[in-house]
């Protein structure tokens, strides 16, 4: 009897222990909601920061190890594009590409904050912050042409996959690097909101379908990959098979800026982490 005694009051403190552990991880944590704009910086838009930022949003999970220190899941759907039309490099206005390509990121990041930061702590109220991370992300690079939309990778608009080109086709699923700057602060004793500015650094020059800083012989092309691939290779307003096309000594990058809206999931009275 005294056995089955000691062993129910050592099963009813660990019980304790699990409630206790998971209420503490609950109030650690909190999901959310990211709104804002992507937009692209590439071989079609070299340098214009926020130039035709296109709407995006997803889904966050954080969770605190300590008050300066959380982990974060995104999940991101956004897109991206560029037009040569719409530059003033005439250079450019003559090459006359143009693509878009949706965005599906799946990442997570590493925030540290500058100072200690707690949802509805009357103290640690806000803060500003770096985030670092790792991610994976889809992406399919699309132009229009004679009004339909036509996906470049199956094409090989630069001779890939052929006796032309110097490289395999590329692949649509890629990684990333994201990493940027922000502010959060309690709006209540379970809301929070962030601002932040985040820059994905890929390991791609195919964000938009363009690598070569040359055009591949159109005719040549025509014969190999069809003639889709040659028109949408070479768009150039004056034809010339000898001039410029874009730049491979560099990536593809794109970048998300925008808002996240959390909600803190446990009983903020059972957190302890400072």
């Amino acid at each position: 009897m005294s056995k089955f005694l000691i062993f129910i009051f050592f099963l009813i403190i660990s019980g304790q222990r699990l409630v206790g552990q998971r209420h503490n991880f609950m109030s650690r944590s909190e999901i959310g909601f990211m709104g804002g704009g992507t937009y692209y910086i590439g071989d079609l838009n070299p340098s214009k920061q926020f130039q035709n930022t296109q709407i995006a949003g997803g889904l966050m999970f954080r969770h605190t190890i300590h008050s300066r220190f959380s982990i974060r899941a995104s999940l991101l759907y956004g897109s991206v594009k560029a037009d040569d039309a719409l530059s003033n490099n005439l250079l450019l206005n003559n090459r006359n590409l143009s693509f878009s390509s949706s965005i599906f990121e799946l990442s997570t990041n590493v925030e540290f904050t500058y100072l200690p930061f707690e949802v509805g702590h009357n103290k640690y109220k806000g803060t500003a912050y770096l985030t670092v991370g790792l991610g994976v992300f889809k992406m399919n690079p699309m132009t229009t042409y004679e009004g339909n939309n036509i996906a470049l990778q199956p094409l090989g608009t630069e001779g890939q996959s052929s006796s032309l080109g110097a490289s395999q086709s590329y692949s649509l699923n890629q990684l990333c690097i994201p990493f940027g700057i922000g502010v959060k602060g309690s709006l209540s004793k379970r809301l929070a909101l962030s601002v932040e500015f985040g820059i994905r650094k890929t390991f791609t020059d195919y964000l938009d379908d363009v690598h070569s800083n040359t055009y591949i012989n159109t005719a040549q092309l025509s014969d190999v990959n069809g003639t889709i691939s040659s028109s949408l290779s070479n768009r150039s307003l004056d034809g010339n098979n000898n001039g410029f096309r874009g730049d491979p000594s560099t990536k593809d990058w794109y970048i998300f800026s925008g808002v996240m809206l959390s909600i803190r999931l446990g009983d903020p009275s059972n957190c302890f982490y400072h």
